[in-house]
């Protein structure tokens, strides 16, 4: 009979024929391996949604300031991903990150961010 290994270690299996890890840490380390695994694209979202709000925060020190485009993508900034979006009066939809919400705009033909911080009256 072919002795088993443990997927996880690769050490010898010891002990009942239907057991599949050597241990509970290498059965837990499976577990873990495999929810994160599942969990991978949530865990990606999650991570971008995070970065954008981080410098969306770090360039809106007044509350509402534009930038140029350019500066906020080689920071990492992704505006494919939000949490919610908010229309003005107006009809310019707002793309927000938790709190930070920006506008694309054009300034002549340089593309720009108008980005503005979450107001109470906003809710409404």
């Amino acid at each position: 009979m072919e002795q088993r290994k443990c997927p996880t270690c690769k050490e010898k299996v010891k002990g009942r024929r239907d057991k599949i890890y050597c241990s509970l840490s290498c059965k837990s380390i499976a577990q873990y391996e495999q929810r994160l695994e599942n969990d991978k694209f949530y865990l990606q979202v999650d991570k971008q949604l995070k970065l954008n709000r981080k410098i969306l925060k770090k360039y809106n020190c007044t509350g509402m300031t534009s930038l140029r485009r350019e500066v906020l993508h080689k920071e990492g900034f992704n505006p494919n991903f939000f949490t919610h979006y908010w229309k003005n009066k107006k009809g310019d939809v707002y793309l927000f990150s938790y709190d930070y919400g920006i506008l694309k705009i054009k300034d002549g033909e340089k593309e720009k961010y108008l980005m503005i911080e979450w107001q109470e009256y906003m809710n409404k």
